[in-house]
């Protein structure tokens, strides 16, 4: 019996194949966002970039040649200067009033729509439309449709019961440039609160009633803090909004009778004082504010993303 041998065939060399690095994969799915990201920086940190240059130089718009540069002094000026001081106060009087006020009206409609009855869709669409209304169609709105002393709606309904007919501009102008935000602003509350009821838990809530708690101890002792987050969340969105309001300012009173907030400052001292350095120097304060309210903002979203994904 003779013993066969096999050969052993030599093994086909195998041609590494050479994988792209991270770094380049990285960047081959971030260069589709380039376009946008380049577009961004055109459109909104350029300008923002000359507009901070601008406000270190002494630069009336009338008087180009004799723009020098002053460093800080138009920022002493926006912080020092009576008026600016007093736009600055009205600014965050009228920010705390419009947000506060929205607040608790939101969470009041919010815990209504949180109940089921028939309906519910209409009204929540209704209830919704105000903050779906271009902001100067709104203050035109309550300017003629409402606040007017002649043919107002609140006039018209206190002379048919017998009452007085004020002149609600004139009389409260702060007040009713408020009243009007606030009007645009609670649906916007309303659909962050009302989110935040139909993320509760169901079982803590039936066992909560099961043991007896009452409505106002299951909403004092579980639904509150469960709301903190988001009214925390509600609270500082619509700052950062409310902060930059120029519309209902400028249609209702046009800064007129203490209701001169700094955005509408920037505008008078831009386009009718024409000092172009102190408006920018303005305009900057204006976006460091949004931006710190902005940061608070973005953490309370990332805390309400962490508390979610535990959860889940």
């Amino acid at each position: 019996m003779t013993a066969t041998t096999t050969t052993p065939v030599a093994a086909a060399p195998v041609r590494a194949i050479r994988q792209p690095s991270a770094r380049l994969r990285a960047w081959a799915t971030r260069a589709p966002l380039l376009p946008a990201l380049v577009f961004m920086i055109a459109v909104t940190q350029l300008p923002f970039v000359a507009t901070l240059v601008i406000s270190f130089f002494d630069w009336n718009a009338l008087y180009p040649k004799a723009r020098r540069f002053t460093g800080l002094d138009n920022y002493h000026q926006v912080l020092t200067d009576a008026a600016l001081r007093h736009s600055v106060w009205t600014t965050v009087l009228l920010t705390a009033a419009v947000v506060l006020v929205s607040l608790v009206l939101g969470l009041a409609l919010a815990l209504l729509l949180d109940r089921r009855f028939r309906g519910r869709g209409v009204v929540r669409t209704l209830l919704i439309a105000p903050f779906l209304i271009v902001p100067v169609a709104a203050a035109l709105l309550w300017k003629h449709v409402l606040y007017n002393p002649e043919y107002g709606l609140l006039n018209g309904l206190l002379h048919y019961v017998g009452g007085p007919q004020p002149d609600w501009i004139s009389n409260t102008p702060l007040l009713a440039v408020e009243a009007s935000l606030v009007w645009q602003w609670t649906p916007f509350m309303m659909l962050i609160l009302l989110a935040g009821l139909q993320s509760r838990d169901p079982e803590q809530m039936e066992a909560a009633r099961v043991d007896g708690a009452s409505d106002w101890q299951v909403f004092r002792h579980l639904t509150l803090p469960h709301l903190r987050r988001y009214l925390e969340l509600g609270a500082l969105l619509g700052s950062i909004y409310i902060v930059q309001n120029f519309d209902a300012v400028f249609t209702i009173t046009s800064g007129g009778l203490g209701t001169a907030n700094l955005p509408y400052t920037v505008y008078q001292s831009f386009y009718q004082a024409h000092e172009n350095g102190l408006a920018s120097a303005a305009g900057v304060l204006v976006v460091i504010g949004s931006i710190v309210i902005a940061t608070l903002a973005l953490r309370v979203v990332s805390s309400l993303f962490r508390e979610e994904v535990a959860r889940g």
